[in-house]
């Protein structure tokens, strides 16, 4: 038994060193980008930053798309931590928006850096970059609905996920190029495009709340 609890001990502590060293690499990564250009971050460059070699990097990231999806974790975790009294008393639209400002908020602090991450994962000859991203943004969608508390099946559900992925996809472009204080502009177009879902949800299925 105390064999046992020793092995579970160690490997609890090895999962958190790796984790403190991922952390870590992600970091030096966000500043390397931020310094130069989210193109010209290298694990060569990052080695050299931490002082650790190409191999110990690759134990912890496989390529530099890692790294990014690392740092959309971070943002869908954000999104999904513990909300605040009263959420789920709000209309769903205001959840919706709460909640996927968490996400943009969460990002915003290396806005121009995840807009390069984003275009990375969009070159053409990338495709085992950007075929992944569909999917995680069908789960990102799966998770904000829940968070949400949506609840519909069938075609609602359909309908709800659809436009909310068409919502998304159309604030994150308008954030990308949003230099205005608070991310005003993002907020001002969520607003407007998540009133025109629940309109166009109102009118053929009774509504979002």
């Amino acid at each position: 038994m105390a064999a046992k609890k020793a092995a579970r001990k160690k490997a609890g502590e090895q999962t958190s060193g790796k984790g403190a060293t991922r952390a870590r690499i992600l970091v030096a990564a966000l500043a390397l980008a931020k310094d130069k250009s989210w193109q010209e971050v290298s694990f060569t460059r990052l080695g050299r930053r931490l002082g650790m070699t190409l191999a110990e990097l690759r134990r912890h990231y496989r390529d530099q798309d890692a790294i990014a999806d690392a740092w959309f974790r971070r943002a869908q975790d954000a999104m999904l931590a513990k909300p605040p009294a009263g959420f789920h008393d709000r209309p769903a639209k205001q959840r919706l928006e709460m909640l996927m400002l968490r996400w943009f908020d969460a990002l915003a602090p290396h806005r121009r850096v995840t807009a390069e991450m984003l275009a990375g994962k969009l070159w053409l000859f990338h495709p085992h970059h950007y075929v992944p991203m569909v999917f995680n943004l069908s789960r990102l969608i799966q998770w904000l609905r829940d968070a949400a508390g949506l609840t519909a099946q069938g075609t609602r559900r359909q309908a709800e996920e659809v436009g909310l992925t068409l919502v998304f996809v159309a604030a994150l472009a308008v954030w990308c190029r949003d230099e205005t204080e608070g991310q005003a502009r993002t907020r001002a177009f969520l607003v407007a495009r998540l009133d025109q879902a629940d309109g166009l949800l109102a009118r053929f299925a009774g509504g979002t709340g």
